[in-house]
């Protein structure tokens, strides 16, 4: 059986299987029937996340090791609960000092076992394989090196030695090894691994190689067949080679007796691929949908172009959504991603050479016709059917056009043909397809989510991942179609409205949204604030937005998610090449002004905000619960909570005052729970249209006749046009109940319409069981 709803837990040291254990009984109040872990496997100690995995073969210690995993699981089933773990098989720490794989390949070259788990190009520079680690050039840092114990030793970092080496000279010992130690910059350009996205930290794993699949997850299927794990979160699956293949190979494994979801990004109309043998994905594309039809478009535009006059050239160029995107990611795949466009053409050129139909590609033209190609893909990557939807012949036509000489421009048509596998089917035909993919969804999620979501600001909320910065708002009837979608393919997928990945919590984002329902206000506020010196309108407008969301002033909390802000936008500082003097102002300002002043209460017209701000919040965590699929809380998001970028968002989880959201939670859980038929697969979503003056702000729908969920969408929009006054909602046969009070009652049918204004007396939402 899927679950009817999950909660996130993030387990760190401070928070380990012990604490999970002891907060089962509040979580059962609820009404939840999963807990959702954090990555369980051995991570790099200390981490508080527990993505940089070292150990396939373990439970992490630092969480209570295997034992306090399956006393955490034995509590949560005698409680009636079940566990879903977050499974991490595209990435593992690249420490040799911890991951023992990596150490093996590192001390015995391409000849080890593990050589196989990596994808290493060995061809790559001088044989060796870049280890990106030193803080300096070498020969700023070479007399910190120390040999003991077999190893090489630098300022708390250990590698393995090639046998036979450790009595060598320095400078002999260093060139006598499977690697190479070099400067941390050196990653972006020569690396020779793969990695996960940017990070040369996380180093990627070859799940596609069945012996590596079977060692890296032996533990993990051990405890689905001891029934420890029910569920199975699968992260990033876009990094895989062969993402079906994964899930194929993982539903042999586990027996199809997970309920299972990737992490995937769906793109506008984008689907998840229907042979995947999932339950669906982790419900990013539900939050674009749940955020959009609660933000209003007409105001969402006003924002656009007050922003694009508020910030001028600060911004980027030109302040529009598709260019911004556009310029990210021909700076990403250029500069970021720049030794994964250097391993695909290495790998093209070794192709065209041994290919009589394909040679006198010059090296240029194939990396061109690469970047060229990846800057087009619409969507995060292309799999093993449909790329011919995502590598259209028009996007080799606009490839084309970055060649002066047509003669040149035929490499575009080579390249596309190796990413299409047209070309051929050996090793090296297999590797580039994969490896082109692999890197499009790495040049999607930088350029996107990691850019131009922070270069583009008009309305933060819409800058969420998996959303559309362009295109904000989500008419009322594109949101039915959706979940009449999922209700009929995917009725067992997640939704999710806040996780340990969003930029900003849904409260947080429900406050920002409700700027698109008076721009003017916004307008107002800004210049009410202007006294405060900021570094350039772009920050300050980005600043003073999100402390707007985060409501009360918390110069700790904002400092450093603006830092990041300013950071990840790239356009007067980045991670890399920081600028010192101007973090330092930005830092000044965020204190000083949105770290300071209480933006929501700085004025009547702004506090006068809150009742919407909380229609808003009410509204979308209701419909989240009761829509088709199965709901995910984020740890705390029972109630209200304020969270900004990670690492605000993943402090450890406690059990916090109960409030409004608490209850409204519990309700729709405890239905959930009760009758599952009705909300999961079966069961049926049929749209409920309100008729009157006001029907527009009104989102409404049935969930197989026996539980209506109605909300206030806009709700400012329709104060201002005069409230419900005669909007009427037709219920469905039957007699109701307001499960949020269990009192009010209310009949359905065609002849007994209710008003909205009676119906929404108590609150701006309503949530109705059907009494038998």
């Amino acid at each position: 059986m899927p679950p009817t709803s999950t909660y996130r837990l993030q387990l760190q040291p401070e928070f380990p299987f012990s604490a999970a254990e002891r907060a089962v009984p509040h979580l059962v109040g609820l009404g939840v029937s999963h807990l959702h872990l954090s990555p369980v496997l051995e991570a790099v100690p200390g981490s508080t996340h527990g993505y940089d995995v070292t150990d396939h073969r373990s439970v992490r210690a630092e969480l209570g090791g295997e034992e306090g995993l399956r006393a955490l699981a034995a509590t949560a089933r005698a409680h009636g609960l079940g566990l879903v773990v977050d499974l991490v098989p595209n990435h593992m720490a690249a420490s040799p000092r911890h991951n023992h794989a990596l150490r093996a390949v590192l001390r015995e070259g391409p000849d080890s076992p593990y050589a196989r788990w990596f994808d290493i190009d060995w061809r790559a520079g001088d044989g060796r394989v870049l280890l990106p680690v030193l803080p300096a050039r070498l020969p700023e840092v070479r007399d910190r090196f120390r040999v003991s114990g077999g190893s090489l030793h630098l300022d708390g970092q250990e590698f393995p030695l090639r046998a036979g080496t450790e009595g060598l000279p320095l400078d002999e010992l260093l060139d006598a090894q499977w690697y190479r130690l070099g400067w941390w910059r050196l990653a972006r350009t020569e690396l020779g691994y793969r990695r996960f996205f940017t990070i040369s930290d996380l180093i990627g794993v070859r799940v596609e190689d069945p012996e590596v699949f079977t060692a890296s997850h032996a533990k993990i299927v051990e405890l689905v067949a001891d029934g420890v794990i029910e569920g199975l979160r699968i992260d990033h699956p876009d990094g895989l080679a062969d993402p079906q293949g994964y899930l194929e190979d993982l539903a042999a494994a586990t027996g199809g007796r997970c309920w299972t979801v990737v992490e995937k990004i769906l793109t506008g109309s984008e689907t998840l691929p229907a042979a995947w043998p999932v339950a669906g994905t982790t419900g990013y594309d539900a939050l674009r949908q749940l955020d959009g039809v609660f933000t209003d478009p007409v105001g969402a535009d006003e924002l656009a172009d007050l922003y694009r006059e508020f910030v001028g050239r600060a911004g980027d160029r030109g302040g529009r959504w598709e260019a911004t995107a556009h310029r990210a990611a021909y700076e990403v795949v250029g500069h970021d991603l720049a030794a994964e466009t250097a391993a695909l053409t290495r790998i093209a050129g070794r192709i065209c050479a041994a290919d009589p139909g394909l040679r006198d590609h010059a090296p240029w033209a194939l990396r061109t016709a690469i970047r060229e190609l990846l800057v087009r893909v619409p969507v995060y990557r292309p799999y093993r059917t449909g790329g011919e939807e995502v590598l259209t012949p028009e996007a080799a036509r606009g490839a084309k056009a970055a060649f002066a000489v047509p003669e040149e421009a035929t490499a575009v048509d080579a390249v596309r043909d190796l990413a299409l596998g047209k070309r051929g089917d050996g090793p090296e035909h297999r590797a580039f397809r994969a490896r082109f993919a692999q890197t499009s969804s790495a040049l999607r999620a930088k350029s996107v989510e990691d850019t131009a979501f922070y270069r583009y600001t008009p309305l933060l909320s819409a800058n969420e991942v998996g959303g559309d910065a362009g295109r904000p708002a989500v008419p009322v009837e594109e949101f039915h179609a959706y979940c009449l979608r999922i209700a009929r393919d995917w009725p067992d997928t997640g939704t999710v409205l806040s996780t340990h990945d969003t930029k900003r919590s849904a409260d947080v984002r429900a406050a920002i949204a409700v700027l698109s329902q008076c721009p003017e206000v916004w307008a107002e506020l800004l210049a009410e604030v202007a006294g405060v010196p900021a570094p350039d309108p772009h920050v300050a407008w980005t600043a003073w937005q999100t402390a707007f969301g985060l409501g009360a002033p918390d110069p700790d909390r904002l400092v450093p998610a603006i830092l990041k802000s300013v950071r990840e936008a790239g356009l007067r500082t980045s991670w890399t090449e920081p600028d010192e003097e101007y973090e330092r102002a930005v830092s000044e300002f965020a204190a000083a002004g949105p770290g300071r002043i209480p933006l929501r209460t700085a004025s009547e017209a702004a506090f006068a905000l809150e009742p919407h701000v909380r229609a808003h919040a009410l509204g979308a965590a209701l419909a989240q619960l009761t829509m088709p699929g199965v709901p995910e809380l984020y740890q705390n998001t029972e109630r209200e909570y304020r969270a900004l970028v990670d690492p605000d968002n993943r402090a450890p989880f406690a059990v916090g005052p109960e409030d409004e959201r608490t209850a409204l939670v519990r309700a729709a859980l405890r239905l959930r729970r009760a009758d599952p038929e009705a909300f999961g697969a079966g069961g049926t979503y049929v749209p409920l249209t309100a008729e009157g003056p006001a029907a527009a702000h009104c989102l409404a729908f049935a969930r197989s006749g026996r539980v209506v969920t109605a909300v206030t969408r806009l709700s400012l929009r329709l104060a201002q046009a005069g409230g419900w006054q005669d909007t009427e909602l037709v219920l469905p046969e039957g007699r109701w109940v307001d499960a949020l009070d269990g009192v009010r009652e209310f009949t359905g049918g065609p002849a007994t319409e209710v008003k909205l204004a009676e119906l929404f007396a108590e609150r701006p939402v309503a949530l109705l069981a059907r009494l038998e």
